[in-house]
């Protein structure tokens, strides 16, 4: 019974300090995890609900306003996508964004999407 005292003060440093790094991770990463989720809703919205023959000048202006709207102001749409319209809109979405992490390591994440129109509307 003597050499049984539970944790020491050393393991519960080291758990909160795992824990603390966690979430470190967690704040730094749903950020723009989250905005890639919007953006690729917003896309779906306006090619849904879009005209077959709108320009791909004019979806980007549209989708910039949603973007801005959103309270997404640090992705301009036609820095991360490229809208063609050959039979319908098609958008491929293809960004990365690098977060400083800790001291000198950076948090990379790519986000890689096709859209096309038909097949949207279809679904």
């Amino acid at each position: 019974m003597r050499h049984q005292q539970g944790a020491s003060y050393i393991a519960i440093l080291v758990a909160i300090i795992g824990f603390a790094f966690m979430v470190k991770i967690a704040v730094a990463v749903w950020g723009p995890y989250f905005d890639d989720r919007m953006l690729d809703n917003q896309i779906k919205e306006q090619l849904i609900h879009g005209p077959k023959n709108l320009s791909p000048q004019k979806f980007i202006g549209e989708m910039d306003k949603r973007l801005s709207m959103n309270n997404i102001r640090d992705i301009k749409f036609a820095d991360v996508a490229q809208v063609t319209n050959v039979d319908g809109l098609q958008v491929k979405k293809d960004y990365e964004i690098r977060k400083p992490f800790l001291l000198n390591i950076d948090i990379v994440m790519k986000f890689e999407k096709s859209f096309d129109q038909s097949s949207v509307q279809a679904q």
